[in-house]
Order: structure tokens, then sequence, then C-alpha cells
């Protein structure tokens, strides 16, 4: 039985595969077949990245950036029997509003998929009038609903908490401007019906740690547990060739997530792979969805490599929050309620 409880539904046909015997620096690990997701993955797109997937009716589903041949990101659907082998509807995702009319965004990338209740939501970015946050809701993944756009532009990496907290609505994001951003910081916004928004608070900045000394964004969406909210999010830095993206990890509080109890100084996962390091944008590592299980604590990890490819880490809720504490670096700005 883990030492941290996980408050998830039972997973117990997660992909895994157990730890190599190998050195390692953090308490994640690859899969040994990365990546998940190759090139030209089906007809008219060149690259599939940054993508968020879940259980579902037993297997698993869904949503995935597809970088057109053309150059334009859109959002496809995808399915799984074991999560690691991937089948795609060949058109992207068609969107509607709320009378049921058709409402397609310009172009729509980096989506997370998240289920509260009965129903499962999509958040990605796209442009209104600067880049947005977009975001709909399913039921069967046949339809697909646009709700009215949660904030003004400027803003990416938007995620929502998977329950409501304090009868709320709750959702990570990064305000920011409309270019390929040099700065940001994680906020947090509630909602009663997901259409007005405010108590805002700040959650994290960038730190003085080289790896996220540049911004940091949301990554997947939080894991509920016993010591608190478990978040994968991305930190970024600028070297002399350019950015760097690496996966950090932070542990929120439980009622007040805007307070970070516990947030790593070292990273859980940097560049180090051929896939990771080479490809269409070099050196990203991005996390956009994790599958997870209560009784054994495993967790799985999807992240997208490069701009060009989607793969998978592996570890221990255990180990994984003890790695966070045993290396916490917080600061009065992380810890406090973000209200200014």
């Amino acid at each position: 039985m883990p030492k941290y409880q996980i408050y998830a539904p039972a997973l117990d046909n997660m992909p895994w595969q157990d730890r190599p015997d190998e050195p390692s620096n953090s308490p994640l690990w690859r899969w040994s077949e990365n990546p998940v997701i190759n090139r030209n993955p089906i007809k008219g797109v060149a690259r599939i990245f940054n993508s968020a997937v879940m259980p579902y009716e037993g297997k698993y589903i869904g949503v995935f950036r597809g970088e057109q041949c053309d150059g334009v990101s859109f959002i496809y659907l995808g399915r799984s029997e074991d999560g690691l082998h991937w089948e795609f509807e060949p058109e992207k995702i068609h969107f509607v509003d709320e009378n049921g009319k058709d409402f397609q965004p310009i172009y729509a990338y980096d989506p997370r998929l998240v289920k509260i209740e009965d129903t499962y939501y999509i958040m990605w970015c796209q442009d209104f009038y600067g880049a947005a946050i977009g975001l709909a809701k399913t039921q069967d993944f046949k339809t697909f609903t646009r709700v009215e756009n949660p904030f003004l532009p400027f803003n990416r990496n938007a995620v929502l908490f998977p329950r409501k907290i304090g009868g709320n609505f709750v959702m990570l994001s990064r305000p920011s401007d409309s270019g390929h951003t040099p700065f940001g910081d994680i906020f947090l916004s509630e909602s009663p019906d997901l259409k007005y928004w405010g108590k805002h608070r700040h959650v994290m900045s960038r730190s003085s740690n080289w790896w996220e000394g540049l911004k940091i964004g949301g990554g997947a969406a939080p894991i509920e547990t016993s010591e608190g909210w478990l978040l994968f999010y991305h930190g970024v830095c600028q070297t002399c060739n350019g950015y760097v993206y690496s996966i950090g990890g932070a542990i929120l509080d439980i009622d007040e997530p805007s307070k970070v109890k516990y947030r790593c100084a070292n990273w859980l996962l940097t560049p180090e792979k051929w896939y990771e390091e080479r490809g269409f944008v070099d050196n990203v590592t991005f996390p956009c969805a994790t599958l997870h299980d209560p009784a054994t604590g495993r967790i799985a990890v999807y992240y997208g490599c490069a701009d060009t490819y989607v793969s998978l880490a592996f570890g221990y809720v255990d180990e994984i929050i003890d790695y966070i504490k045993a290396n916490n670096r917080t600061t009065w700005d992380d810890t406090d309620l973000g209200r200014r």
C-alpha cells in the first residue's frame, strides 16, 4: 500500500514498465520504446505532440495536437486499447457552440483533457484576437460543445482541476503576451459555471533554479493525493542555443491550491534522449497528462518531445512526492495565498 494515497478510480490496466537498472537523477524513468507516437501518424498530419489522454470505457482516449502539413495545428481524437498503440480519427475534432452551430477555432494546440463528474473537458490554446484559451465539453466523444472563452487574451497553458473545490471549477493558466512569450507565471482562477471567472490567485513564479529561470506553465491535470495536489508543470530556461523545456513537480494545498506546500528545486525530467533533444523544436519535454492507479501508486506521464513526438515516463507516487519534499525550495511568494 502506498504511503501517499491517490484519490482517483482504480486503473489496473495502465501502461507500465519497471524501473531500468541504470543510474538516474530523477524519480521518473522513460519507457524504453519511446516515442509512443512517431512522425506522420495520419495523412495530412506531420507531427503529433503535446497531447492528453485518459481512461475511457476500459480503454484509453485522447485529444492530440496534430500539426498539419501546412503548419497549422488542430485537435484530433485518438483511441487505444493499452495507452501505447494509438489509432486516430482522420478528421480533426468538429466543435459546435451551445446552439449546435459550427464553432471551429482558427487553430488549436496543446490540449488538456479532464473529467469532472460526468463530463469531459478539453482546454487548448487558440486565437481569440491573440493567443487565448479555448474550452469545450463532451460526454460521449462524439459531440464537442465549445463554451465561452474563459479569459481575455493573452493566455496559455490552461488545465482544470479534476474536481470542484469549494463548489467551483478551478483552472490553472499562464497569462502572457501574443508572441513566443519570454516570461510567465502560473495563476489560478475559479468559476461557478465555466462562464464567469474570478478569484484570481497567483500560484508560482519562475525561480532561480536554472531550468525554470525564464518562465513556467501548467502541465498535466493535478493529481489529488493525501499530501495535496501533485502538479507536473513545465519550466523553461534560456541558453545560447535557445529555450530548453523541462518537467518540474510541486505539491499544492488541497483546499487552497494557490498555496504551494512543496516545490522541487530539481527538474523531474529534462531533455536527454534523442527524441527530446532533436526535432522540429529542439530540447523540449512538455507534460500534458497522467494516468495513475491508487492501489499501486503507479503514475504514467505523457509528455511532448521536441514538438515532434509523444513519449511516456513512469514513477511511483511515494518516490515522486518524497523527492519533491526532499528537494523542496519554496519562497514566501509560493506559500502565501497569492492575493494582493
